[in-house]
């Protein structure tokens, strides 16, 4: 047995077809090669304006059609008269007062509870539309980033009050299933327009729902390094260590490697430094490992390690690995580094560096 269409559910159904529609269009107009964007639009916006204008012509008909009085109505007037061919011809052109005052007061009485209907219904929507957009937000605030709690809470917001306007269009005899169409329509319009923005838009959700940074960390992606001091569903805001601030699409950073360096609390201090090849590696080793004891900010556990990397062409290669807490990390750094240096010398350990010899063949001449 068929199930029997109410006008709620005929504006359920109208409301998710055109919602659905709206956002299917949107996401294809956003993956259509841009070559082909501007020949699209043009059509899309010259469709569009050929529709709205035909829904109203319609509309404007069936509204004169109705308003007109059933009772002695110029125009069966005038067809009655063209009909016997009785000098009555003109009449239409000369309506009677009664008749105006009587189509007004029809007019009056068909459309003012529909207004205040509509009037009382737009209000009841903004109310209940602002109170769930603030329970959402609310909800969602502690599972999810404030941005995009607000975000979800601004779509709640906005569905009801597009479902409302549909109803008031309904209650004045439009028929809402065509408006599925053209919203339809519209989404695969602004999918074209804005197909970068939503790039950056969908990048800016998934970075707030995974969340792989937070406002404060220290971040290198996008081709910058540097502090995050806002995120937004659009761009991310980066201050350098030189005090620079740096605007980065979202689309650019999602799109590439990120490195949080400061996600953990501690962090590896790696100091790289050649010994000439006269020195003793045992020797070596103690000499480095003398050198980071006692160094302020620098971590008992795990221990510090003189790691023996290569043998290179002029030198042997060492890797002095300490812990710090990350916030520590330049600090440290650079105490290991000017502490090895004064052991090595201490010890008469030579540090390579390069060098030319130059060989004449021959006796030099001199004047």
């Amino acid at each position: 047995m068929a199930r029997k269409s109410t006008p709620s559910s005929l504006l359920k159904d109208d409301f998710s077809r055109s919602i659905v529609g709206f956002l299917a269009a949107l996401i294809v107009g956003a993956l259509i090669p841009r070559t082909l964007v501007f020949l699209v639009r043009r059509v899309l916006l010259h469709s569009l304006k050929e529709v709205f204008v035909l829904a109203m012509a319609g509309w404007l008909t069936d509204r004169l059609t109705l308003l007109r009085p059933a009772r002695n109505r110029p125009a069966d007037r005038l067809d009655d008269s063209f009909n016997t061919n009785t000098p009555s011809q003109t009449s239409y052109l000369n309506m009677e007062i009664s008749d105006i005052q009587s189509a007004l007061e029809d007019l009056a009485m068909t459309f003012l509870p529909k207004v205040a209907g509509v009037i009382v219904l737009l209000l009841g929507a903004w109310i209940v539309a602002r109170w769930l957009s603030g329970r959402v937000t609310k909800a969602l605030s502690h599972k999810l980033d404030i941005t995009i709690a607000r975000f979800f809470g601004s779509l709640i917001k906005y569905g009801v009050i597009i479902m409302a306007v549909l109803g008031c269009l309904r209650i004045f005899g439009f028929e809402t299933t065509s408006f599925a169409a053209l919203i339809g329509a519209a989404g695969l319009a602004i999918g074209l327009a804005l197909q970068g923005t939503l790039s950056n838009f969908s990048s800016g959700v998934m970075l707030l729902i995974f969340r792989p940074f937070t406002v404060g960390d220290v971040v290198s992606a996008g081709g910058v390094t540097g502090k995050v001091v806002d995120l937004s569903l659009f761009t991310t805001e980066f201050d350098t260590p030189d005090n620079r601030r740096i605007i980065v699409p979202n689309g650019q950073i999602y799109g590439s490697t990120i490195e949080n360096i400061t996600f953990h609390d501690t962090r590896r201090v790696d100091v790289s430094v050649g010994t000439s090849y006269p020195a003793s590696i045992p020797q070596t080793r103690d000499v480095l490992l003398a050198a980071v004891q006692g160094i302020e900010g620098l971590h008992a556990e795990p221990a510090p390690v003189a790691y023996l990397v290569d043998l290179g062409d002029s030198s042997i290669n060492w890797s002095v690995r300490v812990w710090s807490n990350t916030p520590d990390y330049w600090a440290v750094r650079e105490r290991v580094t000017q502490s090895i240096k004064s052991a090595l010398d201490e010890a008469g350990i030579g540090i390579p560096f390069p060098q030319m010899d130059v060989h004449l063949n021959g006796e030099l001449i001199r004047k």
